[in-house]
């Protein structure tokens, strides 16, 4: 198995961290991985990250509401903003912002650390209240997702799990 391969089969939902900090190098890393996602035409790559590393304002961030209780134990956050002024097709930025997510999460495995996807859009409620807590003026910059980060606690360490289900596989016609 190659390592892209390894990485990809490895990579789980890690939601509780130890309190180990994460290096400047690494959020560098992660960022990286993320702006080289494709866009959905023509370089639309609407993503713009915000990094938090302040205690305080992760906490608030895991108090939005259940789904982002894994903040708790995170060191870092990773916001991800698209701006809708370098949207080509308004109606796929998700996919875009996605793309950009799924990148930066299967960089994290590769460095070792635990992190999970928490949905922020398309949930106007926690849109707005990420607007309110980083000062968002507008409606061109749209809260998509949260990535909570950090060193798995012990036993949490991204692992294989075997999800193949052949029943799900359809050739040619459903």
């Amino acid at each position: 198995m190659d390592a892209v391969e390894e990485n990809i089969r490895n990579r789980r939902s890690i939601r509780k961290y130890s309190d180990k900090e994460i290096p400047d190098e690494y959020v560098d890393k992660l960022l990286r991985a993320a702006m080289q996602a494709a866009g959905s035409r023509m370089g639309s790559e609407p993503w713009e990250f915000i990094v938090v590393k302040d205690k305080d304002t992760i906490k608030k961030l895991s108090e939005l509401d259940s789904n982002t209780k894994p903040l708790k134990t995170a060191t870092l956050a990773i916001v991800s903003i698209a701006n809708m002024e370098r949207v080509h097709y308004e109606r796929v930025w998700q996919q875009d912002m996605a793309a950009a997510s799924e990148n930066l999460l299967l960089e994290a495995a590769n460095l070792g650390l635990g992190a999970v996807w928490l949905g922020i859009a398309p949930v106007e409620e926690r849109m707005n209240k990420i607007r309110e807590i980083f000062n968002l003026k507008g409606e061109s910059l749209r809260p998509f997702n949260i990535i909570s980060l950090g060193y798995p606690a012990e036993g949490l360490e991204n692992k294989f799990v075997d999800k193949y289900d052949e029943t799900r596989v359809h050739y040619e016609t459903y």
